[in-house]
């Protein structure tokens, strides 16, 4: 890290409450961490070549360790194309990345059962600390990986550096922000959704989708998560820092809701929810996650918080699999009865955001919370998949932000394929109501590909006039780097020239955020220079782009 990193700077994570620490020293493994001498014996000769293809990963750091991600996968596209048998791996944690000191070591079964995934939970690592790391199967070496390990529990951080993203639809563009972003100083990504998308291959986008259709079954779905993790700029992000992951739809089906799909004219119920379990089986293959976020058929854990010290706690939500189903009127969304996170997980988070200590209380979340008129003049009309749709539940809560029981609440949010940087207030119709916090909807990474923002301007302009707590918009493709300390949270908004060239792009900080501690709300810090149009590509591509 750079100089200025300090050894007491972070702390530590829970899930769905607490993340258990082990016996430090200790390596504790997903798979049994010991493989009988008959799977050790001679298994070398009798691999496929190529079985490191889909990179490595770390996600969740805790103060003495991190979750370790591989999988293999010498056919990716062809549901991987390993023998239906465990296969030993070995794991190596260093210090350097040279790897001359060993600091950790380990072995794990990649099991056919789960995609031949690999999931390491190393602990006995020293906190707030730099490590590189790799894998070993048969005769062959994995890429090294970088990751960061969170602080001591009681350390008092001095800042926290990190970005997010999400909507990366492999069809709309190249992973060009992800090459620029895997070159960020950081202490963690987080990526908040539609990390896939289950849309069906065209021949008139810039790129296009692997199969024939939609996934469905779980072979459909680890080819397209291979597919998406067969590209070089999203393995060099996952292998630059540790990642902070929960999904959104596309990971499944569109706009699903619960065990509710976007058509249940054409999916039964039972289709469905064979799906379901298919998706999120793909997923936790995918994601360097914990054991607890392991899928128990329809169900799957991952919200859950993680704590850096008592500077910031990430709260990471689940918005899809607890929600009511969408609603098409504004008389249905003031229905107390409805949730977007289900009573449990809202507990989870007023209780959390309530004991958390922090400075700082962020929450990783994908759906827009700020109110998002979608046409000028005095008529509104509004996304319902938002939380425009669970507006008793938003006031609920965002009266609560500005109860004094918490402190600083910034929304971190992900799906709209656009930046809308927003005050947030318990009533956005209502002059008088207070601002309580602030929420920073970041653009997506591909989603959407170049974008037409005069067209954009033209259309949502004249609704910002109408929207007072819209201090910001914006349609380029970009991530939003953050950093944090005592006083403040400034934000850059990162975009990129263009996803329709796969290489020699360009990025640049288009505006910058501040969000002061102690005074609710975002200030534009930098007077945002005018959009300019994304960088023509010799021709314009269809995109899947649902939102605008």
């Amino acid at each position: 890290m750079s100089s200025r990193s300090n050894p007491d700077r972070r702390s530590v994570l829970g899930t769905g409450g607490a993340l258990a620490l082990g016996a430090a020293g200790a390596p504790v493994l997903l798979a049994p961490s010991t493989a009988t001498a008959a799977e050790r014996s001679g298994t070398a000769d009798r691999l496929p070549s190529g079985l490191f293809t889909l990179g490595v990963a770390s996600g969740d750091p805790l103060p003495d360790g991190v979750v370790l991600w591989t999988r293999l996968a010498p056919d990716p596209l062809a549901g991987g194309g390993m023998p239906a048998r465990p296969v030993p791996v070995q794991w190596q944690v260093s210090d350097s990345p040279s790897f001359t000191r060993i600091r950790q070591r380990g072995a794990a079964l990649a099991r056919p059962e789960h995609g031949h995934s690999v999931h390491v939970e190393v602990h006995g690592l020293r906190p707030d600390r730099e490590y590189w790391y790799r894998f070993r199967a048969g005769r062959e070496t994995s890429p090294a990986g970088r990751t960061r390990t969170a602080p001591a529990v009681h350390a008092r951080p001095r800042n926290l550096r990190f970005l997010f993203a999400s909507c990366q639809n492999w069809q709309d563009g190249y992973f060009t922000a992800w090459h620029h972003a895997a070159q960020e100083d950081v202490d963690f990504v987080a990526f908040l959704g539609d990390y896939i998308y289950e849309s069906v291959p065209r021949d008139t986008t810039v790129r296009r989708h692997e199969g024939t259709g939609e996934p469905y079954s779980l072979t459909e779905y680890r080819n397209r998560h291979a597919q998406y993790r067969g590209d070089v700029h999203l393995q060099a992000a996952h292998a630059h820092a540790p990642w902070i992951v929960t999904l959104d739809d596309h990971e499944i089906d569109n706009n699903w809701a619960d065990e509710i799909p976007q058509d249940p004219d054409k999916q039964t119920p039972e289709a469905f929810r064979a799906r379901r379990v298919a998706a999120l089986q793909a997923y936790w293959e995918h994601m360097p996650l914990r054991r607890a976020s392991m899928p128990d058929g329809l169900d799957m854990q991952l919200y859950r918080s993680v704590r850096y010290g008592d500077l910031a706690t990430v709260h990471v939500l689940d918005t899809r699999q607890y929600r009511s189903d969408q609603i098409t009127s504004i008389e249905e969304s003031e229905d107390p009865a409805r949730s977007m996170t289900g009573p449990e997980q809202e507990r989870w988070l007023v209780r959390g955001m309530e004991r958390s200590g922090a400075r700082w209380n962020l929450l990783a979340n994908q759906l827009m919370w700020a109110q998002n008129d979608r046409r000028a003049g005095p008529e509104q009309v509004f996304d319902f998949d938002n939380w425009d749709g669970y507006r008793a539940q938003r006031r609920r809560l965002l009266e609560f932000f500005g109860s004094g029981r918490t402190e600083n609440p910034v929304v971190l949010t992900g799906d709209r394929h656009c930046t809308w940087v927003c005050d947030l207030k318990p009533d956005f119709d209502d002059p008088a109501s207070p601002v309580v916090g602030a929420e920073l909807t970041g653009s997506s990474i591909a989603s959407g590909g170049d974008s037409d923002t005069a067209a954009f301007h033209a259309r949502y302009d004249p609704i910002m006039a109408e929207s007072p707590h819209w201090k910001y918009i914006d349609n380029r493709r970009a991530y939003v780097l953050c950093d944090v300390t005592r006083e403040r949270m400034t934000a850059e908004l990162r975009t990129v020239d263009t996803v329709w060239r796969p290489e020699g792009t360009t990025v640049t900080t288009a505006a910058e955020f501040v969000v002061e501690a102690g005074r609710p709300g975002v200030t534009v810090a930098t007077t945002p220079e005018p959009a300019r149009p994304m960088r023509l590509a010799e021709r314009r591509y269809d995109v899947d782009d649902d939102q605008l």
